[in-house]
């Protein structure tokens, strides 16, 4: 019951703030299940403009326990794949890993999803760490003054995620054929944020799998782009201890740790 009504709490907040989805969060049942959809619901719908520090300690204190029950994993703790000594492949909710960063594969605006319960990894990666992210978010964009463009990476906390940072970087969207271009751009993402982390001081990070799904990019061939670049940039980089792969789709972890076995059988070949 105290669940509950910490969720029903939040809402009240929320819905005091947005007066105008009052008519919409009145169709969602009074059950845990359907009011923790509406806070979700609420927290994505919800623009930028001033926290108030009575809601970021309720929400704070919510978030990290249920950080707490979903189970943290240690992602400097996850072997290593096929001779790789820095490269993990994990299947999961890359909100549970406790690294120095996950990657973020954000939209231009760079906001995080916009869409209520939307299933992206924006959106999933800004529900756990709290509206405090969107917030700092936001600083950045208007101090950059226009849309982030593909291929860069910008850094920001991780509030209430087990991971320290946040690297949010935009992926090329596939339109048709994969394009030269495209390409370059998806390299340039894991190249970025291997970059910036480097130049923060960070040891350990996990990538989602940028452009694929929502943005169209053939996940054989981002996988391979994401490998060969983060190889590459590891052979001249020791600053990063460790780059975990995060696969949600058992099809995306069966690629990587092919495509990891194959590197390794290349490079023990005479």
């Amino acid at each position: 019951m105290e669940y509950l009504n910490q969720i029903q709490r939040l809402n009240d907040i929320l819905l005091t703030e947005m007066p105008e989805y009052q008519p919409q969060a009145r169709e969602f049942r009074q059950d845990t299940a359907s009011q923790r959809k509406l806070l979700r619901s609420l927290m994505n719908v919800r623009p930028p403009m001033p926290l108030k520090e009575k809601f970021l300690a309720m929400q704070d204190d919510f978030l990290s326990a249920e950080r707490d029950n979903k189970g943290v994993v240690d992602g400097t703790a996850l072997p290593a794949v096929n001779g790789h000594s820095q490269i993990a492949v994990w299947k999961g909710d890359i909100t549970r890993l406790k690294v120095d960063a996950i990657v973020n594969a954000a939209n231009s605006a760079l906001l995080g999803c916009f869409c209520p319960c939307h299933g992206c990894i924006d959106n999933a990666i800004h529900s756990a760490a709290g509206l405090q992210l969107r917030d700092e978010c936001n600083q950045i964009m208007q101090a950059q003054g226009h849309p982030e463009p593909n291929g860069r990476a910008k850094l920001t906390k991780g509030y209430n995620l087990p991971a320290r940072y946040v690297l949010h970087t935009v992926g090329p969207i596939v339109q048709g054929r994969v394009t030269h271009q495209d390409r370059r751009e998806l390299a340039s993402c894991y190249r970025s944020c291997l970059e910036l982390a480097a130049e923060h001081g960070l040891e350990s990070v996990a990538f989602c799998c940028i452009s694929t799904g929502e943005f169209h990019f053939p996940n054989q061939e981002a996988a391979e782009i994401a490998v060969k670049t983060v190889t590459d940039f590891l052979w001249q980089d020791m600053s990063i201890k460790k780059v975990i792969f995060n696969v949600f789709k058992g099809i995306d972890e069966t690629i990587y740790r092919r495509i990891l076995g194959a590197d390794r059988t290349a490079e023990t070949c005479p």
